[in-house]
């Protein structure tokens, strides 16, 4: 099993906004196992998406999908409301 977490600095103003536009194709695929966080005591604008994967094909697969479904059309607008990104893969420890 894995925790995927993606985190992102959002434009001022605009955290809430990402959080609610990221946390739909996520939650779309894997249903009710997302959690959408906001920052709290960390740096300003942090919108953190979590979710569990049992493998990584299964993160592939799901990523292969969403990048499909998007093939030919215009930019997600998301991709306007954050400046930085990163995504890191945990595995969990049995």
């Amino acid at each position: 099993m894995f925790i995927v977490r993606e985190t992102f600095t959002a434009k001022p103003g605009h955290a809430r906004e990402l959080a609610n536009i990221m946390k739909e194709p996520v939650s779309e695929e894997l249903g009710s196992d997302v959690v959408v966080m906001l920052d709290y005591v960390t740096n300003y604008n942090t919108v953190v998406i979590e979710y569990r994967v049992k493998n990584l094909a299964d993160f592939e697969s799901m990523t292969e999908k969403m990048r499909s479904a998007a093939r030919g059309k215009p930019p997600a607008p998301y991709t306007e409301l954050y400046t930085v990104g990163k995504r890191d893969i945990f595995k969990i420890v049995e």
